[in-house]
């Protein structure tokens, strides 16, 4: 009975921290599989499309990331079940990323860095905290907990998910049905929605024209979008173009349509964009070879396994 660790690029960072943990079990790292029949489960982050099928007695995969929109995109992906990676630590640095690029935008920090490149003292007016409208597209594990930690900073919160929810201190919309209201009371736009059918390019021109317009506060230049979800969410196009036309003010983006972003991408020398490399949630090989063995475990046991994904849903 064999683990596999394929598609990532740290396989070999995983599977030393695994082994570390585990010594007793069989680890190969792809394309090193070894005896097909052997391999049992699979820790995977963008494999091969149509490789998963070739193992015969797959019985699990478990996705490297929060999001499994790079797995469901297999027609061919063997009917197992997937479970998704959700840890103290990844929902930790995804709020404090959110949390540090609110306030970063918030005391409009684009700004004071191209005054500090040009040597220019020039105070910029910034709006109070409980004057900002922050909201949350997507209710789940890191929006609840981005809301959160954001409450106690006095942001006024609203949020946005596809079905009802109910957070406390989070005015919550839902639906097609709820995304205009939601997004015309937004002044800083937070997403961390799931990429499925539904979700794909939903972030576009015609949703950044409906962001706040107006009853923004003075000193708020225009709308802000933050980007940590999946590149698949965001036409790149559009947002550079709502940018130029004054109908976005600015955005950080740490997911993109193409990853790495490409040198030729207008983003990169935008001035009121921020670009990370995907590392909002970068969580460390230990915690998920951690949260990895416990899924085995529970599985050999014949426990419930944690954090399933519906495939139907597609998270």
């Amino acid at each position: 009975m064999a683990l596999l660790i394929i598609g990532s690029q740290r396989t070999e960072e995983f599977a030393a921290a695994a082994r570390a943990l585990n010594a007793g079990l069989d680890i190969r790292a792809w394309p090193e599989a070894g005896r097909i029949e052997d391999i049992r489960y699979a820790l995977a982050w963008g494999p091969p499309m149509g490789v998963l099928k070739t193992f015969p007695n797959l019985e699990l995969i478990i996705s490297v990331g929060a999001g499994v929109d790079h797995l469901l995109k297999d027609p061919e992906l063997p009917d197992v079940p997937i479970v998704r990676f959700v840890d103290p630590d990844l929902t930790s640095r995804m709020v404090g990323y959110l949390v540090l690029h609110v306030l970063f935008h918030t005391r409009r920090m684009c700004e004071f860095l191209e005054l500090q490149r040009q040597r220019k003292w020039e105070y910029r007016g910034e709006p109070a905290m409980h004057e900002v409208r922050v909201g949350l597209m997507g209710l789940g594990v890191m929006g609840e907990a981005t809301a959160k930690a954001l409450r106690p900073l006095g942001f006024q919160l609203r949020g946005w998910s596809r079905s009802q929810k109910s957070i406390e201190g989070v005015e919550c919309y839902a639906g097609q049905e709820g995304l205009d209201a939601f997004l015309a009371g937004t002044d800083i736009l937070a997403c961390t929605l799931p990429l499925t059918p539904e979700t794909r390019g939903i972030i576009n021109r015609d949703l950044l024209r409906r962001l706040s317009q107006q009853g923004r506060h003075p000193q708020l230049p225009g709308p802000v979008l933050i980007n940590a979800g999946r590149g698949g969410l965001q036409v790149e196009a559009d947002i550079f173009t709502a940018l130029d036309a004054g109908e976005l003010y600015a955005a950080s983006l740490d997911v993109f349509e193409t990853e790495p972003l490409p040198e030729t991408s207008p983003l990169w020398s935008h001035p009121r964009v921020i670009v990370t490399p995907h590392n909002a949630a970068e969580t460390t090989p230990e915690a998920i070879s951690r949260y990895m063995l416990r899924q085995i475990r529970r599985h050999q046991a014949g426990e419930p396994l944690e954090n399933v994904v519906d495939r139907a849903r597609g998270y």
